[in-house]
């Protein structure tokens, strides 16, 4: 497993990215404002494809019709957006526990 820092980093680095191009769209000149959800759908879509593209990379590599450098950058993005997934899942959870929790 990679160390946490990098994994941290690059979790961060995707998050940031991901933001930037929903505030690119929704500056442009005759854009629609994208709402929330429409952010995390397109999100979701992009996380399932890179998942989608480390599964086929490592079958590739498997079957040993593809460099093992693209299999690996493959397999560690699938890996890092799994990372990034999953710590976006906790903190939701986290919140909503949060709120279920203050006083009415």
């Amino acid at each position: 497993m990679a160390a946490i820092p990098s994994v941290a980093a690059a979790a961060y680095q995707a998050i940031a990215k991901m933001g930037a191009e929903a505030g690119a769209g929704a500056a442009a000149p005759g854009a629609q404002a994208a709402n929330f959800g429409d952010f995390l759908t397109n999100a979701m879509q992009e996380n399932v494809s890179t998942m989608k593209q480390g599964e086929t990379a490592a079958i590739k590599g498997v079957a040993g019709k593809a460099d093992i450098v693209d299999v690996v950058n493959a397999v560690n993005n699938a890996e890092i957006t799994l990372d990034t997934v999953v710590a976006v899942r906790d903190r939701v959870i986290q919140a909503y526990q949060s709120i279920m929790q203050m006083p009415i």
